[in-house]
């Protein structure tokens, strides 16, 4: 059944952020932070057409065994997915497609996001709970979650 979104992934050893995005209109459907058994799980509750998740990419760097937690993380969401449809985003990827450089953080990406869609608050994206903007609600991880769902929408409309 197709519903027209897309579900992005921020993988982490122990809980991972997630964005269910509009292929359209990439409007944040729904979102959050979960620990990674529960994402299993809600891998099969949520309504998506397309799984984009995080990948980690090796730069010659010594890594620690929380990186390799998540590459087993990474492995066991493309097995549990219910569409068949995925692919990988690298960071490196969101860095140049929304900040336009490798040396971008993710301070830098934010602000790319909220300067992109914000409507009227320009520092934080996120409005009040009275006058709520286009991230409301938004925390730490979540924006990781949704640059990767943005990146991967950004390069389908280049090719």
């Amino acid at each position: 059944m197709k519903n027209n979104y897309i579900l992005s992934i921020d993988p982490g050893n122990i809980e991972s952020a997630y964005c269910i995005i509009d292929k359209d209109t990439y409007t944040p459907i729904e979102f959050g932070k979960i620990d990674n058994h529960s994402m299993l799980i809600k891998l099969n509750e949520l309504q998506y057409d397309k799984l984009i998740i995080e990948m980690i990419a090796s730069y010659g760097m010594a890594v620690g065994a929380s990186i390799f937690d998540t590459c087993v993380w990474i492995g066991r969401f493309i097995q549990k997915r219910k569409c068949p449809d995925y692919e990988y985003i690298y960071r490196r990827e969101e860095k140049m497609n929304l900040c336009h450089s490798m040396k971008a953080k993710d301070s830098n990406i934010r602000q790319a996001l909220i300067d992109r869609f914000a409507k009227f608050d320009f520092k934080n994206g996120k409005g009040t709970k009275k006058d709520k903007d286009f991230f409301y609600g938004f925390k730490k991880d979540v924006w990781s979650a949704y640059a990767v769902g943005i990146t991967w929408l950004d390069k389908q409309k280049k090719n």
